[in-house]
Parts: C-alpha cells; structure tokens; sequence
C-alpha cells in the first residue's frame, strides 16, 4: 500500500558534496520507484528562527516559514531524517526545526501533561546518521545515546512509532562503502521502511 513519504535532509550545510544530500536523494528515489508519494525537506535551506522563550514554545504559533514544513510532518505516515552526527547529537539546526514544528497544537496536545501527548501517532520514521567513526563503535561504546534520545524523547513523545535507525559509521571511507549505503537507501525508500 502507497504510503506519503516526508524526507527531511538535517545536514544544514547545503552543498552537494555532502554525503547525507545522496542518501537522503536515494531514498526519496526508491520510495517514488515504489509508488509512494514523497515530499523533500532541507534544513539547510529553511530559514530556522532559535525558540529562546518557553511560552514562545507553549503558546507561539510556527514560524511563518516553517508552516508548510509542519503541513508536511502532518501529512506524512513515515518520516525519515537524514544527518551527520555532530559532536555526539544532531545538528543544532535541526534541533530548532524539530523544537518549531513538535509545539503543543501541532505534535503535541496543548496543555497535556502525560507521558504520550502526541497527535502524530500512527507515524513511523527511519533515522539515517553519517559519522566519521565505525557504526560499530558508536553503538556499543556510546550507546548510540544520541539516536536513542531522539527516538524516545522527540519521536516516540510526539507519538511516532516504530522509529528504526540506519548508522552510517566511516562516512568519509571507501566508495564502494558508499555506493552500497546508497543502495540500500533506495531499498529501504522502496519498502517504505
């Protein structure tokens, strides 16, 4: 069954020679060849306002040029992102794009004080993270500590779930490495996975 496929490319640097631009691509590509409606997303080109405030969070509407980025995470039933880890988390970039759109009344409901406010159940997401060090290492020695807080306190709180995970360890190695990380994107887009 077709499903509607939202791919958000987290790495802020816009430059193509980025890796996290190709798998990102590959996967909208695979998910189209199978069928699925997709829509892309760039954190490098949307111009990201920083919350600063809590009642900018609680009570703020989004940003202006973040609605249509929000429409989208609405409209979706899987949600990939697509980034390099940076200093052992996310991109601060697109931390404040996920603190923008995951605002109570969009992802959350206003006001809830529970342990599962969120109105994106019925969501499912892959997460794809690029790191120059072995996939290996950074899920046995640090846990992937970083993957696992973004699935348990963003993603699973805004009621998404499964949440699964692609670690891309060594991104800067062999081009066959490469070519086969980009393969499987396309397979992974296919299935919608």
């Amino acid at each position: 069954m077709p499903k509607k496929i939202l791919v958000i490319n987290g790495h802020p640097d816009p430059r193509p020679e980025r890796f996290v631009h190709a798998l990102a691509a590959a996967y909208a590509e695979g998910a189209e060849a199978g069928g699925h409606e997709v829509r892309r997303l760039s954190i490098g080109e949307l111009d990201i306002p920083v919350l600063t405030r809590r009642e900018d969070w609680e009570n703020g509407p989004v940003p202006q040029p973040l609605s249509d980025a929000a429409g989208s995470m609405a409209w979706a039933d899987h949600i990939v992102l697509a980034y390099p880890l940076w200093l052992g988390d996310m991109p601060a970039l697109l931390k404040a794009f996920l603190e923008q759109v995951g605002r109570p009344g969009v992802a959350i409901d206003k006001g809830a004080r529970s342990l599962s406010p969120g109105l994106w159940k019925g969501k499912s997401a892959r997460l794809v993270v690029t790191m120059g060090m072995p996939a290996f290492v950074y899920n046995w020695y640090f846990g992937a500590h970083s993957v696992r807080s973004l699935k348990r306190n963003i993603l699973n709180f805004v009621g998404i779930s499964p949440v699964r995970s692609s670690i891309v360890g060594m991104v800067e190695g062999s081009a066959e490495s490469r070519a086969e990380w980009l393969e499987t994107m396309r397979t992974l887009g296919r299935k919608a996975q």
